[in-house]
């Protein structure tokens, strides 16, 4: 089995089911898998061979995956870029990996020829293209350990990072997430992420791995919470996968918690961040027989652990766990000694198995486990406990300090709905700032500083309080904490 095999394996067993749902328009599996074949000649006619990387720089559509199923039966490298991006930055990924072929847009091509960069080829699709008569390709049998795609992530230098995954990486993942969701044909599969996100993953090889049909949020609506919401209803999904951020817009502004229970809605997924644990307490009670999965996994590793969220994790005011390994990996964590951490003792996670990725592009291949920089404590019952990042630990007046531990903190206040913490300035001067989405009034910065006293030490509690109407995201939804030191210098919310 590999990841181009899954669409034709479908396609045989049941051909005219819906297989994509997208803004553009909606294929059955047959016109996908032809699609797909159609589009494995025109990449064939522009140079492509197995190995090869295609940049696919489109709006999230039924086209974008039809191109990257003709990338994957050439045994091709497919490379999503956002669709919003810059044409510059999509010039520069194809040249870091050395593409081939971008698969693009009339109106994109154009602005890449404008840009002044070097270009490859470009393959220019305004639509799904139509069969040429030629006969299908055979698809080829890559090796569990050949290229299937390169997920580009932002670099601490400024320059992309592109995250390489194997057919066995993605396998691993795909098996494991298949069979615990129990993934039918029945299934509707929204897909929230972008292409370029580790979580979009799931959505579309589980869902071809199963036959059931993948439902594409438009781009335009993925920061919508009611247009979201009734996209969850009018489109009747079973499955829904996203940051815990969308899940939160759709409650606090959308009308997820309101009204009848989405009937066919079976189980919903999270991963990428914490989840506030008012707002997953309200969801758990309101989605009653609903599965709740944590997910976590860096795009390094795609998913390594998981947990599936109890009544008593929402009752005890702690964020859930992060659950134990999954998808064939073995992790554990490793203290700043170099030992492995025992029960109740703090560490670095580590992560070893299939999904490990193969390294990042042009930096040789990946050797070993693979280290996160995330701190997690482990529990007696083996379940880990995230605790924050190794980046995100300060020095605030001499004292060691994690941000994460005090947005725990403040999102359990009840007039918090979002938050997150900086460190603003240095040295002697630097200073706590907290920056919160109220849930209603905005909460004043004594009575926030009252809830952390009895909670945290001295040195831990915020110093200011900046409300603002909402935090910025970064294209995969995560909280912009640059964007909010931006905010910071030149602050747009009212600070306290």
């Amino acid at each position: 089995m590999n990841l181009a095999s899954l669409v034709r394996d479908s396609a045989r067993r049941a051909g005219g089911d819906l297989a994509v749902a997208g803004p553009d328009r909606s294929v059955t599996y047959d016109e996908l898998d032809r699609a797909a074949d159609t589009l494995a000649h025109l990449l064939r006619d522009k140079g492509v061979r197995g190995t090869d990387r295609v940049v696919i720089w489109l709006d999230k559509s039924v086209v974008a995956v039809a191109a990257m199923q003709g990338a994957l039966r050439l045994s091709a490298v497919y490379v999503p870029v956002d669709g919003s991006g810059p044409s510059r930055r999509t010039a520069r990924i194809a040249r870091g990996c050395s593409a081939t072929v971008i698969v693009t847009d009339s109106r994109r091509a154009a602005e890449l020829r404008e840009s002044g960069e070097e270009l490859p080829g470009l393959l220019v699709l305004d639509g799904l293209p139509g069969t040429d008569g030629r006969p299908p390709l055979p698809v080829e049998q890559p090796g569990p350990d050949d290229l299937a795609y390169i997920l580009y992530t932002s670099g601490s230098t400024g320059e992309p990072k592109g995250v390489c995954i194997s057919q066995r990486n993605a396998l691993a993942f795909v098996e494991w997430a298949a069979a615990e969701i129990g993934a039918t044909s029945r299934d509707r599969f929204a897909n929230h992420a972008p292409f370029g996100f580790d979580l979009s993953v799931l959505d579309l090889y589980v869902a071809f791995r199963a036959g059931a049909s993948v439902h594409l949020v438009p781009s335009e609506m993925a920061y919508a919470p009611q247009q979201l919401c009734a996209f969850l209803r009018t489109e009747r999904i079973t499955v829904w996968y996203s940051v815990p951020s969308v899940l939160i817009l759709m409650i606090r502004d959308g009308d997820l918690c309101e009204g009848a229970r989405p009937p066919w809605l079976r189980v919903l997924l999270f991963a990428g961040e914490p989840f506030a644990v008012d707002y997953l307490a309200l969801l758990h009670r309101y989605l009653e027989g609903v599965r709740l999965l944590n997910l976590y996994g860096p795009t390094e590793t795609n998913v390594c652990t998981f947990h599936e969220v109890t009544a008593e994790d929402v009752a005890g005011g702690e964020p859930v766990p992060i659950g134990r390994a999954c998808s064939g990996d073995e992790v554990w964590a490793l203290t700043p000694g170099g030992r492995r951490a025992a029960v109740g003792e703090e560490g670095e996670l580590v992560v070893d198995g299939p999904t490990v990725m193969a390294g990042y592009w042009g930096r040789g291949a990946q050797e070993g486990p693979y280290r996160t920089g995330d701190v997690v404590r482990v529990r007696a019952d083996g379940v880990f406990e995230y605790r924050g990042r190794l980046d995100h630990m300060v020095k605030v007046r001499g004292h060691r300090v994690e941000l994460g531990e005090i947005e725990a903190c403040l999102s359990r206040h009840p007039a918090v709905g979002e938050v997150a913490v900086l460190v603003d300035g240095s040295g002697m001067a630097a200073r706590i700032v907290a920056v919160v989405v109220p849930a209603g009034p905005p909460p004043g910065l004594l009575a926030l500083k009252r809830h952390c006293a009895e909670r945290l030490p001295r040195y831990m509690i915020p110093d200011s309080v900046l409300t603002v109407a909402e935090l910025p995201r970064t294209r995969n939804g995560k909280t912009d904490r640059q964007a909010l030191r931006d905010t910071l210098l030149q602050p747009s919310g009212s600070r306290t």
